[in-house]
């Protein structure tokens, strides 16, 4: 838990998309409260919203390990960051 804790506080310092889509995730989940749908749609749009967030965080760690190799440009770490990238 507490390694979950400091990965998520990283994420905010460090990671501006991540603060973005943290910003409107607290916009989104207290709207999705009173939208007037089923209790099934509500968790789907609960749901949609975390997931936003939890393959942005895998991006950045993807990001952060292929840096950690080498800031050198090759096709291979330029495809894993795209395919990360397109993930989300």
């Amino acid at each position: 838990m507490k390694n979950s804790l400091y990965g998520f506080q990283v994420a905010i310092r460090e990671e501006s998309a991540f603060r973005q889509e943290l910003t409107l995730a607290a916009i989104l989940l207290p709207c999705s409260l009173f939208v007037p749908v089923a209790p099934v749609e509500r968790v789907a749009l609960i749901a949609s919203v975390l997931l936003v967030l939890i393959v942005e965080l895998l991006n950045s760690s993807v990001e952060a390990a292929i840096d950690r190799i080498s800031f050198e440009r090759h096709e291979l770490s330029r495809r894993a960051k795209d395919l990360g990238s397109a993930a989300e």
